[in-house]
């Protein structure tokens, strides 16, 4: 099982900072999912703004979230 999403910061570009249970703090683009069914209300920059950390991962107003094994095997360390 990978860590959990504790903490979340939206970033230019569509791209999210995630801090993790072990401390970890990785970078994740959203851009490759802009273009899928719901996730296009993420073009709203207001909405996408509005991520929030929950529940061992993320979720956004309109109640849209990622699997939290996706945010960790598909984000990058921050340098």
């Amino acid at each position: 099982m990978n860590p959990r999403v504790t903490g979340v910061r939206p970033l230019d570009d569509y791209c999210i900072e995630l801090l993790f249970a072990n401390q970890e703090r990785r970078l994740f683009d959203v851009k490759p999912y802009l273009s899928i069914g719901i996730f296009q209300e993420l073009q709203d920059t207001a909405l996408f703004n509005g991520i929030r950390a929950f529940n061992g991962s993320i979720v956004w107003p309109n109640d849209l979230d990622l699997d939290p094994d996706t945010l960790y095997l598909d984000s990058h360390p921050v340098d």
